[in-house]
């Protein structure tokens, strides 16, 4: 068997489980799923903004933390050693 012969069937393999995603047969979750979510009202999107805005300065503070400690610690510890 050729490449060419090989990726057509593949590709074929691919198209039959992918056509009959969603039409149940056991994968009915995420369809379930789908038609129960809703649009979040003003309060819940604004709580969820601010978590996850404060979330991402934490990481900022962490990253930025060890950033200092890699960068200044090694120095700092050479001086007070007096390997320097």
């Amino acid at each position: 068997m050729d490449i060419i012969e090989f990726a057509r069937e593949r590709q074929r393999w691919l198209d039959t489980k992918l056509k009959n995603l969603g039409k149940g047969g056991g994968k009915r979750g995420y369809i379930r799923v789908l038609k129960m979510a809703r649009r979040p009202d003003s309060e819940e999107y604004s709580r969820t903004v601010i978590i996850t805005g404060l979330g991402m300065i934490l990481i900022g503070l962490l990253g930025f933390a060890i950033y200092l400690l890699w960068t200044y610690l090694p120095g700092a510890l050479m001086r007070l050693l007096g390997l320097e």
